[in-house]
């Protein structure tokens, strides 16, 4: 029997029932969207459809991540198997899911745009506006509500994977505003001296909506290489110093050694403290209470912090 307290699977206020939602919505309307493209004979709207179908195999993904990390961080829910293999977390999975969703949705957008490339070359093609404007202003209106929901609840949650989310359903709505906007000139100039270049309009503007979209995830690309490869985060680095250049003194010891590096939503952060060969001898709990003191100073406790704190008299051990 379930708990009482068991969260609803759509909860909009947790980071998984975010993701859930944006799944649901996200097939929703790429299956309405490959249904429209066909009928209306739009290839752009039967791009908007297939790239909302990678959006969601990736928020898929990321569900599956978040489960893992949360599961993990809170000993919940997680097999001893797991476990037992994976005993410094899942936090890695996150940069990676992340990399992969930038350059996937980059790499679908660069195939369209060498699509409506060559059928601009082909003299364009015909489709029903109408049945194509029907579907721009419905999508128009989905992803517009999605994206204000997600970002209302991300103030609060601070999650990269629906902050990339938020990203990719204002990229839709961008998309499927610009289609609209084509989509109503189009209707416009049937019968008119301008009916000519209807055949060129789907095209057209597919080719200038993936220039404009392109470039956008390859910041999020860019930002989860970098944890990746571990590049230390100036800003957690420059805390770090601080607090341990005035632990050193504070205490007398002789200097430090600090590590650092953002992974996802993990900090993870080793501190080497050399002790001067002078200093007195102190039991384990006057060790501990020192531990104490500097991870209380950095600051940030919780499940995704990782510390490490070590005091030695040799700085061969903090090499």
């Amino acid at each position: 029997m379930e708990s009482p307290n068991k969260p609803p699977f759509f909860d909009i206020t947790s980071e998984q029932g975010l993701l859930r939602t944006s799944i649901a919505v996200t097939l929703f309307i790429a299956t309405i969207g490959i249904a429209f493209g066909l009928a209306s004979g739009s290839f752009s709207i039967v791009f908007d459809g297939v790239y909302s179908l990678v959006d969601a195999s990736m928020s898929g993904l990321s569900l599956v991540v978040v489960k893992l990390i949360t599961s993990h961080a809170t000993s919940l829910q997680l097999s001893r198997k797991l476990r037992e293999r994976f005993t410094m977390g899942f936090w890695h999975l996150e940069p990676m899911v992340l990399a992969l969703n930038g350059i996937l949705l980059s790499g679908v957008a660069i195939y369209a745009l060498i699509n409506a490339v060559s059928s601009l070359l082909e003299g364009g093609r015909h489709l029903e506006f109408g049945i194509a404007m029907i579907y721009a202003v419905l999508t128009v209106i989905a992803c517009a509500t999605i994206a204000v929901v997600e970002n209302r609840a991300n103030r609060k949650l601070q999650s990269d994977f629906v902050r990339m989310d938020v990203k990719g359903w204002i990229m839709s709505a961008s998309i499927t505003a610009a289609l609209l906007i084509a989509f109503c000139f189009g209707y416009a100039v049937q019968g008119t001296q301008w009916e000519w270049v209807s055949p060129y309009i789907d095209p057209a503007v597919l080719a200038l909506v993936c220039l404009v979209i392109i470039p956008l995830p390859l910041s999020v690309v860019r930002q989860a290489m970098s944890e990746i490869f571990l590049v230390t985060p100036g800003d957690l680095k420059q805390h770090v110093d601080e607090v341990s250049r005035a632990f050193v003194s504070k205490h007398g010891l002789q200097s430090y050694r600090a590590y650092v590096a953002k992974v996802g939503r993990s900090r993870e952060i080793e501190l080497y403290f050399i002790v001067p060969k002078s200093m007195g001898a102190k039991s384990i709990d006057e060790w501990d209470a020192l531990r104490n003191e500097i991870g209380d100073a950095v600051g940030g406790e919780g499940p995704d912090r990782w510390i490490t704190v070590v005091f030695t008299g040799d700085p061969e051990w903090a090499e």
